[in-house]
């Protein structure tokens, strides 16, 4: 039962070690943990963007409106982050740039048609 003991403490002071290590590799590249975790959570965002983006050419106002949102996120993310970080996700990141930009002129030009 001692050896348990024994394992299990040594167990979660290499997890609070390696946490520290985590959190202080994260503050040397110039990031906050919480924009480091929102980028985690905007690459999953972007992955499934980009599956949306390919899959449906057309959109209804309502879908473009919720694609304009969640595109804002990500990029939001993404900007707080060095580039080196995304460098693998750059094609789709631009994918996803190109058609926030395509939804964004159609959009205008139905404004500008209204008025």
């Amino acid at each position: 039962m001692e050896i348990l003991a024994i394992v299990v403490i040594i167990l979660l002071f290499m997890v609070i070690l390696l946490s520290v290590f985590a959190v202080m590799q994260i503050k040397m590249a110039g990031m906050q943990v919480k924009d480091f975790w929102s980028f985690i959570k905007a690459n999953d965002t972007l992955d499934k963007l980009y599956v949306f983006a390919q899959k449906y050419e057309k959109l209804s106002p309502q879908e473009q409106v919720i694609f304009l949102e969640e595109a804002e996120k990500v990029f939001s993310a993404f900007d707080k982050v060095p580039d080196a970080l995304w460098e693998e996700e750059y094609d789709k990141y631009m994918r996803i740039l190109d058609k926030y930009k395509d939804i964004k002129i159609v959009r205008w030009e139905l404004t500008n048609k209204n008025v």
